[in-house]
Parts: structure tokens; C-alpha cells; sequence
């Protein structure tokens, strides 16, 4: 059985995700965009020119230079203005995303910096300023009517279009931005993302931690050797599995990815086991690991839970004490461990075209998960009051109800260790018996 781990060539899928994490990419194809559109545009102007020239139409020509004209003095103020209105919008749209920062976690700048609207916001900004200075360039000093020629005309319009669409663009950006300073749109982004984190990870394989597996997949071979990682320092993001299996196979041995997704490596780490009789790779092959800056949703769906847990923690620290934000973080939480309710978690085995192991990649399963999500908020939930106590026995019941029985084990230790530490925080019994009532709302 062969496992479907990537969609795309490694090398692509890496620089897509690569392009999308910088925010230089797309305004610099809108400067070259804008810069073929006017050298295409200005060609039509003038071919208009020369076919009315020829015919002499110089009374038709003359409409189009009085136009031209008049329009002439909205070009020059679009130029004026419109690299002004840039630098104010986006400095207060970055003041706003550092308040959102401060407020929930600094890893939603990352949702900033990857959002489509924003670039293309910044893109079409930047492309109208250089447009319309270009198209300055196309008008000429002559005056007379049978001497002209070239008349911007085309280009005249083609400015006052970018500019009504810089408009609706600076609309739209305003109230997405915006949105960023809620928790909710927030929260909800950060679980969309991560369900879609979920959809590119294999289905197909075996999984040490499946649910539900009979018995458990054959042991590796003895581990007889290991590669040490040799490039620059950094978060690991994702591997080219279909190369690693090629490399196995040829070497006649079984390769175990030692760090999981998330995790930083740095020069001369372990970060390959070798198993098997045959001889492992003396390093890690050349692209084959994708390493960055920072974690991502790439290949690191538990990052979300981890973005989540970040945002509660901080509502539940006693300089913030916002426990309905850190509900919202609960009801997320519950609804990405519902997903995975049923989903196959835990090792992945990759296979070569005959069906033998070549690959293990250690993917955390489902204990991982339920600790990440419900550990150190818990700890934190007894002085936060009945509200998040209370969502979060909610919570942990819905789970309880939606996973097979071999899975329930974590669920009901972290309920049994809530309802300990409501005990001992509570002297009275009626402030326990109300904190320990199930409420998907908290209170109210």
C-alpha cells in the first residue's frame, strides 16, 4: 500500500509555502504586472493615434486629446496621493495587528502575513501608484491636433478602473483587518486552518496509534546506525517522504524521522535512525527536509491546538482574567479533537511500489493531542472561576461520547483531575457543585 503524502512535488509545495510566509512576493509581481500592463496599454494608445492619423480623423483625434486632458489632472493626483494613503492605511493596520498580538498571542501575526486580501490590498496599492506615473510620462507638451502622437486615453481609463478598485480593495482589507482584533474570527481561522491541516495528512497507511487496529503493525528491523542533520538551524516543517523512501530502498533499510513536525533542529543532531543490514545515507539528502523560522500548519496540524492553548492561557493569566475568550478557545478545542474523533493517529509507516516499509515518521496520537489541548489549561481553570471549569467539563463529556472506547482513557483522567482541583479550591460545597455542572456555554 502506498502512501499519498504529497499532492505536488516537494520542491513546489515547499516554495508555494515559502511564498506564501513572505509578504515581498506578490507586490513585487503587481510592480511588474503594472509595468507590462502600461507598455501594453500605451502600445494600443498608440496604434488609435497613428489609424486616426491615417485617416485623418483629427476631429475624433481631438475628442480623445480633450479627454485625455481632463483626465490628466486625475492621474496626477492619484500619483500625488496614493503612495500618502499606503503608508497611513497600512501603519494603522499594523498598529492594529499589534494590538491583536498583545491581546491573544503573537503567533496570529502569521495570519496577517499570509492573508490573501492583505497582499492583494498592498499589491493593487502599489501597482496604481506606479501605473498612473507611467502613464504621466505619456502625455506629451504638443498641442496641436495633427502633430500628436501618442494620446493616453486607454490608459487614462485603465488608471480610474485601478483606482475604483483600490477603493473596494481598501474596504474590504478595513473590515478584514478589523476582524483580527476579535477573538472570535480569530479562533475560527486558527481551527479552519488546522482542519485543513488534517485533509493533507496521508490516510492511507499504517498507524502504530490507529484506533481500532487490531494487533500492531510487524517491529522494525535493529537500528544500526544513525544520520545526523547537517544544514542551518531551525523548525523542521516537512520531508520529502517519496525521496527518503527512494533513498531507503535503494540502500535496502528502513528510515525512522527521529524529531516530529514542530520540532527545532540544529546542526549535528540525530534526526534519521537506520534500520536494517544494509547501509543508511551518510547525510541527510539535500532538500529533503523543509526547515524555517517558525512552526507552521503545513505538516504540524497539533500547531493549532498549540495557537489555542496560547490564546486561553493568556485570557486566563491574572493580568488579562477573560474567561468567556478563553470559552471560545474551548469550543475550537472541542471541535478539532471531534474531528479526530475516529481518524487513524499515531507512527506513519511509508511504503515503496512493493509494499515494504521504507519511511517511519512519528506523528503525535491521540494522547499527545488531548494533553496539548486540555493540560495546562487545566491547571490554570480552578482560579479562573465556574465559567471555564464548567465549558470544560462540557467539553471533555462531548468528547467522551464521540470517541471509540480505547481512546476515552486520557479524556476521563483529565475530567478526574479537573474535578480534583475544583474540590480543593472550593471550600464550599455549593461553590463545587456549581462549578462542576457540565455547560457547553460556561454560564450563560
Amino acid at each position: 500500500m502506498n502512501v499519498r503524502y504529497h499532492l505536488r512535488p516537494f520542491a513546489l509545495s515547499d516554495l508555494r509555502e515559502h511564498l506564501r510566509d513572505t509578504f515581498w512576493f506578490a507586490p513585487a509581481a503587481g510592480l511588474l504586472g503594472a509595468f507590462l500592463l502600461w507598455w501594453g496599454v500605451s502600445t494600443l494608445d498608440s496604434a488609435i493615434v497613428t489609424h486616426l492619423r491615417v485617416d485623418k480623423a483629427y476631429r475624433e483625434l481631438g475628442d480623445l486629446a480633450s479627454f485625455a486632458n481632463d483626465a490628466r489632472t486625475v492621474v496626477t493626483t492619484v500619483s500625488a496621493a496614493m503612495m500618502t494613503f499606503i503608508g497611513v492605511v497600512f501603519s494603522i493596520s499594523l498598529v492594529a495587528v499589534q494590538m491583536a498580538s498583545g491581546q491573544l498571542t503573537p503567533r496570529i501575526v502569521r495570519i496577517f502575513v499570509r492573508s490573501r486580501i492583505t497582499k492583494l490590498t498592498l499589491t493593487v496599492f502599489l501597482a496604481t501608484f506606479v501605473f498612473s506615473l507611467l502613464v504621466l510620462t505619456s502625455y506629451e507638451s504638443e498641442t496641436e491636433v495633427p502633430r500628436l502622437t501618442s494620446v493616453p486615453v486607454l490608459q487614462s481609463l485603465l488608471t480610474l478602473a485601478m483606482v475604483a478598485l483600490s477603493l473596494l480593495l481598501f474596504i474590504t482589507y478595513v473590515s478584514s483587518t478589523l476582524r483580527l482584533l476579535q477573538v472570535g474570527p480569530v479562533v475560527d481561522r486558527i481551527a479552519r486552518d488546522s482542519l485543513r491541516a488534517l485533509e493533507r495528512q496521508p490516510r492511507e497507511e499504517d498507524r502504530e496509534g490507529a484506533a481500532g487496529t487490531p494487533g500492531g503493525p510487524p517491529p522494525l528491523p535493529p537500528e544500526t546506525g544513525r544520520v545526523r542533520y547537517g544544514g542551518r538551524a531551525g523548525v523542521l516543517r516537512d520531508v520529502d517522504a517519496a525521496r527518503l523512501v527512494r533513498v531507503a530502498r535503494r540502500r535496502g533499510v528502513v528510515l525512522r524521522l527521529l524529531p516530529r513536525m514542530g520540532d527545532f533542529l540544529v546542526p549535528g543532531m540525530p534526526v534519521l535512525a537506520v534500520h536494517g543490514g544494509g547501509t543508511g545515507p551518510g547525510s541527510v539528502p539535500g532538500d529533503a527536509v523543509s526547515v524555517g523560522v517558525e512552526r507552521t500548519l503545513r505538516r504540524d496540524a497539533s500547531f493549532g491546538l498549540r495557537q489555542l492553548t496560547d490564546i486561553a492561557l493568556h485570557a486566563l493569566s491574572a493580568a488579562v482574567n477573560d474567561p468567556t475568550t478563553a470559552v471560545q478557545c474551548l469550543d475550537r478545542t472541542v471541535q478539532f479533537l471531534a474531528a479526530l474523533a475516529d481518524r487513524p493517529l499515531g507512527t506513519v509507516r511509508h511504503r515503496d511500489h512493493r509494499g515494504a516499509v521504507r519511511l517511519v515518521v512519528e506523528t503525535p496520537d491521540w494522547d499527545d493531542l488531548v494533553d496539548l489541548a486540555f493540560e495546562e489549561v487545566r491547571r490554570c481553570v480552578p482560579g479562573a472561576g465556574p465559567q471555564v471549569t464548567r465549558r470544560l467539563l462540557a467539553g471533555l463529556d462531548d468528547l467522551l461520547t464521540a470517541v471509540p472506547a480505547t481512546r476515552a482513557a486520557a479524556l476521563l483522567r483529565h475530567r478526574a483531575l479537573l474535578v480534583l482541583a475544583v474540590e480543593r479550591t472550593s471550600p464550599e460545597h455549593a461553590e463545587r457543585t456549581f462549578g462542576l455542572i457540565p455547560d457547553r456555554k460556561g454560564i450563560g
